[in-house]
């Protein structure tokens, strides 16, 4: 299948002391564009999340945003690790024994040293390894809402292939028609201006004339880009940069159908193909 780059994904869990989210949103960009917006705690995560993301993602502009709201009256209780104040202040009172001068633990440095201050909440590296978690989640998502969003875009493209197929098998049958007409016009001009149209050189220009206006080819050239459109789609993966240069070929040679036209009829058909092509082309700037 092929994906959209623009999507949206959500994923959050309950924990003690609050809500931990984690939140993608995407556009279409020409490569993979990554945006972080991550709380202090969760920091030391970045090189982790960039892996993830990039593990599993190829073009976008993407945003991953990293949240925990605090439940309301959830307040966080501290408590004192009085084993660990007891050690320390015994472990300077044999620092003082040797050293005389050395003065007394302040009360700062006693709750500033690891692990004294104990907490209820839960430990950074846990709430850390749940936001991951939660980041799969959320990815798991994320890539099935691009998934339904590049069916879609798929569905449109095709329609507006078999449109394509369809003008070109309609005009297909008249082009020699064509070509007899306006060969016939001229020869009727050259006997206004000069009298006859019999002269070789008159022939020949003719024949050279019908050549340049033929578009056999450019119908041929169109038919089998339009083959190679439901193939790409249909294989899937990444076609955004293939899709897009397919549009750049059908492009170019629905221009060279209009420069031949040398009737209404080809014109119109240059004209609608060009269209359909600009619509595919829209779309195809969502397709990662």
């Amino acid at each position: 299948m092929i994906y959209s780059m623009t999507g949206y994904a959500s994923s959050q869990r309950e924990l003690s002391h609050g809500v931990l989210a984690v939140e993608l949103r995407a556009v279409n960009h020409r490569f993979l564009d990554l945006t972080l917006r991550l709380p202090e705690d969760f920091r030391a995560l970045e090189g982790a999340i960039r892996e993830k993301l990039t593990g599993r993602l190829n073009r976008g502009k993407l945003e991953c945003r990293v949240s925990f709201n605090a439940r309301e009256g959830a307040a966080t209780q501290l408590r004192l690790n009085n084993a660990l104040v007891a050690e320390l202040l015994r472990l300077a009172d044999q620092v003082k024994e040797h050293q005389l001068q050395a003065g007394d633990l302040r009360m700062g440095e006693i709750l500033r040293w690891p692990g004294v201050i104990e907490s209820d909440a839960l430990p950074t590296d846990i709430l850390q390894s749940t936001a991951l978690e939660i980041l799969d989640a959320a990815l798991d998502e994320f890539l099935a809402s691009r998934a339904r969003e590049g069916a879609k875009l798929g569905e449109i493209l095709l329609a507006r292939a078999d449109e394509m197929e369809h003008i070109l098998l309609e005009i297909k049958p008249r082009l020699p028609q064509i070509i007899d007409e306006y060969e016939t016009k001229l020869k009727q001009r050259f006997i206004d201006a000069i009298g006859t149209a019999d002269d070789d050189r008159i022939r020949q220009e003719l024949v050279l004339f019908a050549q340049k206006i033929d578009v056999q080819e450019e119908v041929d050239r169109l038919h089998t880009h339009i083959a190679e459109l439901r193939r790409i789609v249909k294989t899937g993966g990444n076609a955004g940069k293939r899709l897009d240069f397919l549009m750049q070929e059908l492009n170019r040679e629905a221009n060279t159908f209009g420069s031949k036209s040398v009737s209404v009829d080809t014109t119109k058909v240059a004209m609608a193909l060009k269209v359909l092509i600009e619509q595919m082309r829209e779309q195809i700037q969502n397709i990662e």
